[in-house]
């Protein structure tokens, strides 16, 4: 990172307005151990045994997010509710198989100490982040977590909805929170909801990609925003 890059970093940090994080990427790669493709394939299963014909690309499809998208738009409400709860099943568990990202705790840590709020804003379950969050003693430092909207795929990212409930809960204003995601999606649902956003380019092709999307600031570690964070004044926790 260049010193015009960490420059614009603490600027886009600065303050304590809240710190929003994607949690699949961000804070861990939450099938790590319970892979995405398995999952993928029982929901595919769940859908045949609602009479649900699997056609096209999500026949082969390994995320599961896609596969509840998919079925939002040719299923009827209560497949999409039966898609929905046996995803939410799985990511419990998944949860409990996470792998950590390198960095992200202490990424977390650091803003609390800042004086920065910090949600969490996932495509995934709340049940599902708020066990991961319990398990890696975090939950206390997080003050709003906000999942998928049960049963309304089509309200997950890259929709901006999560992010405006988030600062809803926050009761802050979208200018004020700064995202950091690992995906297109978050960074157009950031840009939607008129927040700033910072991309955690965790693979190298998504650098590029992330700069052409227009993020305020890209990252390849989550080291150099828990770097950004400890250089601020620590601030008394409430």
């Amino acid at each position: 990172m260049t010193l015009d890059d960490e420059g614009r970093l603490a600027e886009l940090l600065a303050g304590t307005g809240p710190l929003l994080l994607d949690f699949d990427g961000p804070v861990c790669s939450i099938f790590a151990g319970y892979p995405a493709a398995e999952v993928a394939a029982e929901l595919r299963e769940r859908l045949k045994r609602n009479g649900i014909r699997v056609v096209g690309s999500v026949v082969t499809e390994p995320d599961p997010l896609e596969v509840l998208r998919w079925t939002g738009r040719h299923g009827d409400p209560d497949v999409v509710r039966a898609v929905e709860d046996a995803l939410c099943a799985a990511e419990l568990e998944a949860a409990r198989l996470a792998e950590s990202t390198p960095y992200a705790r202490e990424v977390i840590v650091a803003a609390r100490d800042a004086g920065k709020p910090v949600a969490i804003i996932s495509n995934n379950s709340a049940g599902a982040i708020v066990k991961y969050l319990n398990l890696h003693r975090l939950a206390v430092h997080v003050q709003t977590v906000v999942g998928r909207a049960y049963a309304r795929p089509e309200l997950m990212k890259p929709h901006p909805d999560p992010i405006r409930r988030a600062v809803a809960a926050l009761g802050a204003e979208p200018g004020d929170c700064a995202l950091i995601g690992d995906s297109l999606a978050d960074i157009t649902a950031a840009q939607a909801a008129k927040a700033k956003v910072i991309g955690y380019a965790n693979k190298p092709a998504k650098a590029e990609r992330f700069a052409a999307a227009q993020a305020d600031a890209v990252v390849t570690s989550m080291s150099e925003i828990a770097i950004c964070l400890t250089r601020f004044p620590r601030q008394s926790r409430t």
